[in-house]
């Protein structure tokens, strides 16, 4: 592979960058359709188009291509993208480890999940939240009740999973009620695949399924789970004594689920400061509103991405309303610990029209607001940069 020689392309065109894109799209379609490691003729035709692609670029470059869509799956799960032998993929694009799909679990990885495409640079799985939450917005803002889209921003992230026997709790839930149709549709039959002994079981810390390994232990999906270390039994839910299982769709889980825990765990930690916290306000205008003692409001918008580039290409400015003083974008704190040029990457591709963006760790956040309230006022005390502080039209 090669690294880059003159001035930056746009690495999102770049060939070799758009064929992993559609490998990546073709492994999540499989994926939603059966297991993979057991499907059957005929292959999906994302499947196809993607293995035309990679037998084309390994036979230009000299190097023994896949012998067909089991080959090919079988590099996402135990060849990094780094080793793939496709030389125009930029050097620093991926890490050394990054995977398509996890090689305990067998499933795509949240890499593969932003990798996944509809157009260029658009992806499927965002589109399908995009849509949820748009309709989620549009019958609470009906009904005139925010109340509402906050308990079902707070539903997809604390209970990703609902058994049989919870269900009449949600559907009797008022506040739930103007968003009751979208609840049915999201939360889809868990496939056998999770179902060990009988039972289902979930992830104490991340409180969604786990996947049960062969031999013994078991797979989190969540990267931050993993990161911690192996994760840890929950909830045990036996099928004969709880019914049915149903789960977020896996879009949700991984675009609102996963970052709605850092929310609100950022949330926790901003509290315990003392200071006031709302969250998902403006029906959803940006996740957290922060208000200090003196009426400084800080607005936080909390993202998990494997991937910075991707991460900076999606950049935008916080909506305006409603108003604050400051605002960021932040991430899990070891997104950076595993990445140690996370935020140079997002800051160069970051477009023009959010240059004034910037991106911190949660725990600088945590910092930033410990020393604001600590009376100081330079850099490390905010959360936008020096030139880009905004300023408020209610009490300005």
């Amino acid at each position: 592979m090669n690294g880059y020689a003159g001035a930056i392309p746009d690495w999102l065109e770049n060939p070799d960058v758009v064929l992993l894109r559609d490998v990546a799209t073709a492994i999540m379609r499989l994926d939603e359709v059966t297991r993979l490691d057991s499907f059957i003729l005929p292959y999906p035709a994302d499947a196809q188009r993607a293995l035309d692609g990679l037998v084309l670029a390994c036979l230009r470059g000299g190097a023994r291509p896949p012998a067909g869509v089991p080959e090919m799956i079988h590099w996402c799960r135990t060849r990094p993208l780094r080793s793939w032998p496709l030389d125009a993929l930029p050097l620093d694009l991926f890490r050394g480890g990054n995977r398509l799909i996890d090689p305990d679990s067998g499933k795509p990885t949240q890499l593969c999940g932003e990798l996944e495409v509809k157009g260029v640079g658009s992806s499927t799985g965002r589109q399908y939240v995009q849509l949820v939450i748009r309709e989620a917005m549009s019958a609470c803002r009906a009904a005139n009740s925010p109340q509402s889209y906050t308990a079902f921003r707070r539903l997809l992230v604390t209970r990703p999973v609902l058994t049989e026997a919870e269900w009449p709790d949600i559907s009797t839930d008022l506040y739930l009620d103007p968003v009751q149709f979208l609840i049915d549709e999201i939360y889809a039959p868990v496939p056998a695949g999770y179902d060990k002994h009988g039972a289902g079981v979930t992830c104490a810390r991340c409180l969604t399924l786990l996947i049960p390994l062969v031999g013994d232990g078991w797979w989190c999906e969540r990267d931050r789970c993993r990161h911690v270390g192996p994760p840890p039994p929950g909830r045990r839910l036996p099928i004969d004594e709880v019914g049915e299982l149903r789960q977020l769709r896996r879009p949700l889980r991984q675009f609102v689920t996963g970052p709605g825990q850092a929310e609100v765990e950022l949330e926790r930690k901003l509290r315990r400061l003392g200071l006031g916290v709302e969250m998902w306000p403006g029906f959803d205008a940006y996740d957290l509103r922060v208000t200090f003692p003196d009426d400084h409001v800080w607005a936080i918008d909390v993202k998990d991405w494997t991937h910075p580039g991707f991460l900076g290409r999606a950049a935008a400015v916080v909506r305006p309303e409603p108003p604050y003083d400051e605002a960021c974008w932040a991430v899990p704190h070891f997104r950076i610990r595993e990445r140690g040029d996370y935020l140079e990457t997002f800051a160069r591709e970051r477009p023009e029209h959010a240059a004034g963006l910037r991106l911190l760790s949660d725990e600088q956040v945590v910092e930033a607001a410990r020393k604001r309230l600590g009376g100081e006022r330079g850099r490390d005390a905010r959360i936008a940069p020096d030139t880009c502080m905004w300023k408020r039209t209610d009490h300005a």
